[in-house]
């Protein structure tokens, strides 16, 4: 089962009392999944779901707040994924239902809810849940990008729900989308900020302890990263310092050298895998700190690169 569908399932188990908060999810289902008919002069009402658990649900909130009766069928997509389709269907009480849940207005289609009727925040919790369940899909946490994004066909709609999404700070998008528009959201803390706000808790919860682990995984592999970078850096600077030495030695001799840049070149050819702030412990003449190891390998370094250049050692390098 995918991250949706457990979030989804989740959704389908919340208890609701409040039956305000019932017509809010109600609206959402029946608005952005139904299609309304005429049958012997009256309305009839399909909604249309491919899980299970959201018809079950649709036909419960039905009868504990409207007491109106529903059946379930099912049917076979011969299409795409093949999956089963459930359809609930109402016949009875169909006009005054959209009148209440605001969907329908002396027989016309309303585009959305009024806003003032979602003016509290249980309504819209309770209506963001139930586009959710009507349309909505979030990507498994696991995955290397965060997504959630809620489908509807108008744009007014979709316009409506990111403004829902808004009053809870969550940074919603709209854009047109798969000829539809789409509400999303991209940022993980977003994210399972918004399941929060419509009732997935234990979703919510899972997605954080993922993103944390995710987290600390990739600051593990930076610092991994890193450290391989400093010692890759340190391996190349010691290799180039060798490879000047024994440059310097084939062209012109170590003991031509300055005696302090002589030891520090026999000391370095000695002990090649050694750090540069260990060095200073071998020098003959007496230990040097790391800062005077360094400033002779660098007088060696620039010797060598000079005689590469010119072909001759500069004067003032013969003297140390």
């Amino acid at each position: 089962m995918s991250f949706a569908s457990d979030v989804k399932k989740e959704l389908t188990m919340l208890e609701i009392n409040n039956p305000e908060n019932a017509r809010a999810e109600l609206a959402a289902l029946l608005r952005m999944n139904g299609s309304l008919g005429l049958s012997n002069m009256h309305f009839t009402l399909n909604v249309q779901t491919e899980n299970a658990a959201i018809a079950r649900r649709i036909i419960s909130l039905l009868q504990k707040f409207y007491d109106l009766p529903a059946e379930i069928s099912v049917r076979r997509q011969m299409k795409l994924k093949k999956n089963n389709l459930y359809v609930v269907r109402i016949v009875q009480g169909v006009e005054g239902l959209l009148q209440d849940l605001y969907i329908l207005d002396d027989y016309e289609m309303r585009p959305t809810p009024p806003d003032e009727w979602l003016a509290s925040e249980g309504m819209a919790r309770s209506y963001l849940r139930g586009a959710f369940l009507a349309a909505g899909s979030v990507n498994n946490p696991e995955t290397s990008r965060y997504h959630l994004e809620i489908y509807s066909l108008y744009e007014e709609q979709a316009q409506q729900l990111g403004d829902l999404m808004n009053r809870f700070d969550l940074n919603a998008k709209v854009v047109d989308r798969r000829s539809g528009y789409i509400v999303y959201l991209k940022e993980a803390e977003k994210i399972a900020d918004m399941l929060n706000v419509i009732g997935a808790t234990n979703a919510m919860l899972k997605m954080e302890d993922i993103r944390i682990m995710r987290d600390m995984r990739n600051s593990v592999n930076r610092l991994v990263n890193a450290e391989n970078a400093n010692l890759d850096k340190t391996v190349n600077a010691s290799q180039k310092q060798i490879d000047d030495i024994e440059f310097l030695d084939a062209e012109v001799g170590l003991n031509r050298l300055p005696e302090k840049l002589r030891e520090i070149a026999q000391v370095r050819l000695d002990h090649r895998e050694e750090p540069m702030s260990a060095l200073g412990d071998y020098v003959p003449s007496g230990p040097i700190s790391k800062s005077g190891v360094n400033h002779r390998l660098r007088k060696l370094t620039k010797m060598a690169d000079e005689l590469r250049e010119t072909g001759r050692l500069p004067k003032e390098l013969q003297q140390e």
